[in-house]
């Protein structure tokens, strides 16, 4: 089957296209026949870096890289009992972990499947993984309906979905954002758009009870400043959060954490329904061919994707 591989730490050039061996599965597995991949910055990054790659992948080389699939089953383990031959599923592959997702075919756990919704193409259901769960699991059980909601950063990946599922909880949602984006936001639900460019959020807004960063640094600083008291910001940037941004937060009894998104059909069927009943809807910026796979990263490293950039087979 063709892969496209990454043979050592670096930039896009270091992806190719190669014949390598076809998966086999577990037995709770199926062999997923791939129509469609997303790309995220947590696939672009760490190529560039050999320690984060061999901590993500192994030290092996080349490695394939990737974990939101849409596709056909096309093989079915025996311990599978949601899924049957032909079936459309939609995904993130093992993550944290290896997903093998840059490829023809690919092995993945019933356990991180959905059933596509009817209607729905390849593309839109590869869009709606990892930025979508990274939404689902920040936002689930954490804000209530009439909370203040800051998204940082609403056009992009996970930040277009975080809009629409924090309005589909009945929140009130405010958004950092170009100008150029700002009638994308309140198109998809946003309340408010802040254009960052122009504004400084932390000087304008106050009292607000759940922050979404993507982006670290002063931006979640800043972001613990405009919580109210026993607000809350969780941020996806990080593994490890500086001392003095947790230090100001506990002392304005407030909290500040970070996540790691997780492979989840549970997650994944909650998205499979706000798919069908339209609370989200997946926004694609792009939309390469599988040998352009170097061009696609390229677009997703310009940091300027508004929604989602698809590969497809």
């Amino acid at each position: 089957m063709k892969a496209v591989l990454l043979k050592q730490a670096g930039g896009p050039e270091n992806l190719y296209l190669a014949d390598i061996e076809k998966p086999s599965i577990k037995n709770n597995e199926v062999l997923v026949a791939v129509k469609a991949i997303s790309l995220n910055p947590a696939d672009v990054k760490p190529k560039y870096n050999n320690e984060m790659l061999s901590m993500m992948y192994g030290k092996e080389r080349p490695v394939v890289l990737g974990w939101d699939i849409a596709g056909t089953v096309t093989e079915v383990g025996i311990e599978v009992s949601d899924f049957k031959l032909g079936d459309k599923v939609f995904g993130m592959v093992n993550f944290p972990g290896v997903g093998n997702a840059y490829a023809e075919f690919v092995a993945a756990p019933e356990a991180h499947l959905a059933k596509m919704p009817d209607h729905t193409s390849f593309e839109e259901a590869v869009a709606t993984t990892l930025a979508a769960l990274t939404a689902l699991q920040i936002l689930s059980g954490k804000i209530n309906k009439g909370d203040k909601v800051l998204i940082q950063a609403g056009s992009g990946g996970v930040g277009h979905f975080a809009i629409q599922i924090a309005k589909s909880f009945g929140a009130y949602v405010i958004t950092t954002v170009s100008e150029k984006n700002k009638d994308f936001v309140l198109s998809i639900g946003a309340d408010e758009a802040i254009d960052y460019r122009t504004q400084n959020f932390e000087d304008v807004l106050s009292d607000i009870d759940f922050v979404l960063d993507t982006q670290g640094g002063k931006v979640l600083e800043n972001s613990v400043k405009v919580l109210k008291n026993g607000g809350a910001v969780i941020t996806t940037v990080g593994l490890d959060l500086p001392e003095e941004i947790t230090a100001l937060a506990a002392k304005e009894n407030k909290s500040v954490s970070n996540i790691l998104v997780h492979s989840s059909n549970q997650d994944m069927n909650i998205l499979k329904d706000m798919l069908e009943n339209g609370e989200i809807k997946p926004h694609i910026y792009k939309t390469f061919p599988f040998e352009k796979m170097a061009e696609a990263h390229t677009e997703v490293e310009k940091g300027r994707t508004v929604g989602k950039v698809i590969v497809t087979l």
